[in-house]
């Protein structure tokens, strides 16, 4: 081999190195253009602050690796930092997706976002579990996709639901538990109180005391599995504003967060096209 093929190997081999590490992060650059003007649009359209917080898996970096997130106190900082730079005679919008995550998290997100001036939305175009609906009921109005879902509000302890803990000691007996199950369920007992009382404090205003009481009761009581979807349709006979006037720009935003590339896609489809039935 001469000396020139030699070295031309060599350049194409680190070129393609160089390739491989630039690629992902300039492809992620790329995406994060698209969310921006996307965001610009729905901003100019609703005349109000967007505000996002999206917990999808994505796939950034040499290997492909995914990040699984969920609401965490780097988001409250975020997102509270965001309201406060909004105008506070402006809407706020705050499209939300997420498994939940940390309460004190959620927390904050909610007192803010119930604390501006003008009018504030939450947007969930899939699902805002456990913490998501937590700050969904912070928002004056709460616009949901047809089939998306919010979730119960119990309190988990570790790996168990604050009631179940209760209800098991409940049922054995104090006297027949350790006493370790005992503060288990004296921390319970607290939790459920303390996630209680704050629903009651963001609910009061909009749907009055009683009613306030009362879905403060059956989110947090553990009448459900914490994962249990609560449909739009539930969440209406609950009695929460929802409507489902999802704007479209929420959905193109949401193919912009795309999930880790797989070696087969497992939902695949074809969109129907008039097209097709002007060729029959």
């Amino acid at each position: 081999m001469d000396p020139l093929s030699g070295f031309l190997g060599s350049l194409i081999w680190w070129l393609l190195i160089f390739y491989m590490l630039l690629a992902p992060q300039i492809q992620y650059k790329q995406l994060q253009l698209a969310r921006k003007k996307v965001l610009e649009r729905l901003s100019k359209k609703m005349n109000s602050t967007v505000i996002t917080m999206i917990h999808r898996q994505e796939s950034v970096g040499l290997f492909g690796i995914p990040f699984y997130k969920f609401i965490s106190i780097e988001d409250s900082e975020e997102v509270l930092r965001a309201i406060r730079a909004a105008p506070k005679d402006k809407p706020i919008n705050l499209i939300l997706h997420t498994p939940g995550g940390l309460v004190l998290a959620a927390t904050q997100i909610a007192k803010a976002l119930k604390d501006h001036p003008a009018k504030t939305r939450v947007i969930i175009p899939h699902y805002a579990m456990s913490g998501g609906t937590l700050i969904a009921l912070a928002a004056d109005e709460i616009i949901m996709d047809p089939h998306a879902v919010l979730g119960p509000i119990d309190p988990q302890l570790g790996q168990y639901p604050a009631p179940s803990i209760i209800k098991a000691v409940e049922r054995k007996g104090a006297d027949k538990v350790d006493d370790q199950t005992l503060i288990l369920a004296d921390v319970a007992e607290k939790a459920i109180k303390q996630v209680q009382n704050f629903v009651y404090d963001l609910l009061k205003d909009k749907y009055g005391e009683a009613k306030a009481k009362e879905l403060a009761q059956i989110l947090t009581e553990g009448r459900w599995t914490h994962d249990y979807p609560i449909t739009v349709e539930e969440a209406k006979k609950l009695g929460l504003n929802v409507s489902t006037d999802v704007p479209k720009e929420v959905y193109a935003l949401m193919d912009l967060y795309k999930q880790p590339m797989r070696q087969r896609g497992t939902v695949e489809f074809m969109p129907y096209s008039v097209n097709q039935e002007n060729k029959h």
